[in-house]
């Protein structure tokens, strides 16, 4: 589904943030991608979306594909429009409007069946949206706003999902319930592009999983692969060994 190769951006004239970065997302899959603060994941999914220009980020080198598409130079309305659909991290909802007024911003360029199919699914997904739909959406706890920012992109009806740090700031429980929404969502046939610094929430959704270090691909592969790896490269110490005792001695 989503083929990029040798991707490099830059912001401003001398910050590189990403250096001749190459990934695969296929058409049912869940790719995480990982790394500490400053690795490029936002940058990444900055890229994918056509939102670079808006943070001064300009691609110097090439090329991200979708199917038989090459998106890296279309506006963002038109990636949306092909089916590439972002959360942005800091969810970004539209705090002075309600829930309901939230929801029919994000399927405001789908057709009316469409917009029903995905209101009903997201409905499904975040029943509590439902009971908060007249209330101001700046209102809401912080993991209920991710719900609603998770659930606006759904109305684009998208065949691939971006998500930036969807559980950033948000307390255990509420991680774990991203976690199942993100499950679901991939059940449903969204493709889905994971992007965070909880490892642990996002190899338990993906199948494959990718860690950036300085803009850079440093580790790629499945997430029981990575699992095994990641903790070496984030503490520089080899993963503990898993030992079981027959007895107490």
């Amino acid at each position: 589904m989503l083929s990029i190769r040798n991707l490099r951006v830059r912001y401003g004239r001398s910050m590189t943030a990403l250096h001749g970065v190459d990934l695969d997302v296929p058409d049912d899959g869940v790719l995480a991608v990982l790394g500490t603060n400053g690795a490029g994941k936002s940058t990444l999914l900055r890229a994918i979306s056509g939102t670079l220009r808006l943070h001064r980020g300009v691609i110097t080198a090439g090329t991200i594909q979708y199917g038989d598409l090459r998106i890296d130079r279309l506006d963002p309305a038109r990636i949306v429009r092909y089916g590439v659909v972002g959360v942005p991290e800091g969810r970004q909802i539209f705090a002075r409007m309600t829930v309901a007024e939230n929801l029919r911003a994000g399927g405001i360029a789908t057709k009316p069946a469409e917009r029903a199919a995905a209101r009903k699914r997201v409905s499904a997904l975040f029943p509590l949206l439902d009971e908060r739909a007249d209330q101001r959406a700046g209102l809401l706890s912080g993991g209920e706003q991710q719900m609603l920012a998770i659930g606006r992109a759904l109305m684009a009806v998208p065949k691939l999902l971006l998500l930036d740090e969807p559980s950033l700031g948000l307390a255990p429980k509420l991680v774990e319930r991203i976690g199942e929404a993100v499950r679901e969502i991939h059940a449903q046939g969204t493709a889905v592009v994971l992007v965070e610094q909880n490892a642990s929430m996002a190899l338990s959704v993906a199948d494959q999983a990718v860690v950036l270090s300085v803009g850079s691909v440093a580790l790629s592969g499945s997430t029981e692969e990575i699992a095994a790896s990641v903790h070496q490269h984030y503490l520089g110490t080899p993963a503990p060994e898993r030992r079981s005792l027959a007895r107490w001695s």
